[in-house]
């Protein structure tokens, strides 16, 4: 019986501790059971977002090639958008810290505008700052949603 509470104790200790740290932390660290979801829709405009007064006549830009850069530049993921202009990126939180994910990274539409629309600029690309949107909870695995800011043509 001793050797229960021995047990029990410094579980229970533990437990208690764990909102307060997360607390203090501010969120910064995602739990263990969890992962961050990039997920936005690149349109076919030169800012590459809806036109003002959200014109639902916006095309949106299929295929387009979309890239995660961190740092200097460095290609961290790149995925392809679906025929609706939708693009999704998951990654671990195990290599990325919320915050550094939004001070030091940036989404880079590599593919040419004028592959959507030959009126747009045939150079340049669509960039994309990264914000923090909320968090999903699915069962007990924690999805901590991040969206593009909006696109800028940058040539």
């Amino acid at each position: 019986m001793a050797f229960k509470i021995v047990l029990f104790v410094p579980l229970l200790v533990a437990a208690m501790a764990l909102p307060l740290a997360d607390a203090q932390l501010g969120n910064l660290l995602p739990p263990l059971l969890g992962l961050f979801r990039i997920q936005g829709t690149v349109f076919c405009t030169a800012n590459g977002t809806v036109s003002v007064g959200g014109n639902a006549a916006t095309p949106v830009f299929p295929n387009a090639t979309v890239q995660l850069q961190c740092g200097a530049g460095n290609g961290v993921s790149t995925v392809t958008a679906n025929a609706s202009g939708v693009f999704s990126i998951l990654l671990d939180p195990l290599h990325f810290l919320l915050s550094s994910l939004l001070t030091g990274c940036r989404l880079v539409v590599t593919t040419p505008l004028a592959t959507c629309n030959a009126s747009l600029p045939p150079s340049g690309v669509l960039i994309s700052a990264l914000q923090f949107f909320g968090t999903t909870l699915i069962g007990a695995l924690s999805v901590i949603n991040v969206t593009p800011v909006g696109f800028t043509l940058q040539v």
